[in-house]
């Protein structure tokens, strides 16, 4: 009988011939990877007189100052640098000054002794003056004191950094007094408070600026000026650009009253001269608060600084009072302020005018050793392409400048102003001051910033 036909025995065979295929093509693959690594990593023989090999490279990061013998530049080198920037007509009307700190030389000007708007650059002549007149670590102490029938009264003292946020979270302001720690001053003291009061009687004066846009306040850039805050008046108080409160004073009541677990209205009163003290808080120093208002360009600080240097200068304590104790302080300090004209000391009013001259003059001080107390203007001045208001200015694609320039700005409504210094690619620091004028802001910055990103590029000389 026939034997049934099957397939089973070849194709168990043809599979056993592809696996061992298989198998040698991956023992091949192997095998010739393991020659290759050991060909790649074999030890040559060094060759006889080969130097040894050197150790790793050790960074050490280090400021270097720059050096007092860094080439001089010319008034035609710089005129030359800047020619072309200077035709770019998004600059408007533009005005503007560079010296040389080390000599005093100005080595270019165009129309720098006009008065003009200067927007925020008017915070370099608050700063300035309250660096020349103040000690530069004095701190402004809130307290709270105790009223009649149990009301404790928190006393303004013209810190607008005072905190309503909790000391595990970051305040706005660098290193701010907190309402907290008042509010845990008082439960230590065993006093029993049944209502918060507030005291602003330190001030004096309208709390706005008649030529103040009141729909500002709304746009987060200023708040009624009263010697008591918290946050610089902002609603949301970490939030640079927060709409401001009308209320200051009341605000800054209700954020102790809620510290304290108290509810109900917060009055405004003046304190008894007798009244004892139970709780108070210090400010961070000058230079500190300073240094926010400069970085920042804070209106708020910048008016109560200048109220500040009023009150030790003999000046009213008031808006109008601070402005004049700035120009005073200049004045008596050997500036030419003569054609300046503030009528606030943070540059937001249209009413203020000052010349380039002016301003390039006080920066050229600042990097000069001839005025030692104005030196940490300089380290308050924002980084280009880095910090503060020039963090997305100067950028490297477009213009030169990154690190290398510090500056303040100034912007309102057809104003770009810049004041600041730059470190040219010889190692030479030039003070600079740049108020362009009816032009966009959006268009007048980067021209401005082409000027300025010039004088680093150029050596300057020729």
């Amino acid at each position: 009988m026939a034997q049934p036909t099957t397939t089973t025995a070849p194709v168990r065979r043809r599979v056993l011939r592809w696996t061992l295929i298989f198998l040698l093509v991956i023992v091949l693959v192997a095998g010739a990877g393991v020659g290759w690594w050991i060909y790649q990593n074999r030890a040559d023989p060094i060759p006889a007189g080969t130097p040894a090999q050197p150790g790793p490279i050790v960074v050490e990061p280090s400021i270097v100052p720059v050096s007092r013998n860094a080439p001089e530049p010319t008034p035609r080198g710089v005129q030359k640098a800047l020619a072309a920037p200077l035709k770019d007509p998004a600059l408007g009307e533009f005005t503007g000054q560079v010296s040389d700190p080390l000599t005093g030389q100005v080595l270019w000007s165009k129309g720098a002794d006009k008065p003009r708007v200067p927007a925020s650059n008017a915070k370099i002549l608050t700063a300035a003056a309250v660096l020349l007149a103040l000690p530069h670590d004095a701190r402004l102490t809130t307290k709270v004191v105790m009223g009649d029938d149990g009301q404790a009264i928190l006393v303004g003292a013209g810190d607008p950094t005072l905190t309503s946020t909790p000391a595990d979270e970051s305040s706005f302001y660098s290193d701010p007094a907190r309402i907290d720690d008042l509010a845990a001053q008082i439960k230590r003291s065993g006093r029993h408070v049944t209502s918060v009061a507030v005291d602003t009687s330190l001030y004096t004066g309208p709390t706005m600026q008649k030529t103040w846009d009141r729909r500002d306040v709304e746009g987060g850039d200023i708040a009624p000026i009263t010697s008591l805050m918290i946050d610089g008046a902002r609603n949301k108080p970490s939030d640079e650009y927060s709409p401001r409160t009308d209320e200051p004073a009341v605000a800054a009541g209700r954020a102790l009253a809620q510290a304290l677990g108290l509810n109900g209205k917060v009055d405004e009163v003046t304190a008894p001269s007798t009244a004892q003290t139970v709780a108070s808080v210090k400010s961070a120093p000058l230079t500190v608060r300073v240094g926010d208002m400069m970085r920042f360009s804070d209106n708020i600080l910048a008016e109560t600084l200048s109220i500040e240097l009023a009150q030790a200068t003999g000046n009213e304590p008031s808006i109008a009072g601070g402005a004049d104790a700035v120009l005073k302080t200049l004045r008596s300090n050997g500036f030419d302020v003569g054609d300046a004209t503030l009528v606030d000391a943070s540059g937001l009013s249209y009413s203020d005018r000052v010349p380039a001259s002016l301003l390039d003059e006080l920066m050229s001080a600042a990097a000069s050793a001839g005025h030692p107390k104005m030196r940490s203007l300089l380290d308050s001045l924002p980084v280009a392409h880095g910090t503060g208001t020039l963090a997305d200015r100067f950028d490297p694609k477009a213009t030169a400048g990154a690190g290398w320039v510090r500056g303040k700005t100034g912007t309102l409504t057809g104003v770009s102003s810049l004041t600041g210094v730059v470190q040219t690619v010889d190692g030479r620091v030039l003070a600079f001051a740049m108020i362009s004028g009816g032009t966009s802001p959006a268009d007048a910055r980067p021209a401005v910033d082409a000027v300025v990103g010039a004088l680093r590029d150029c050596g300057c000389r020729g």
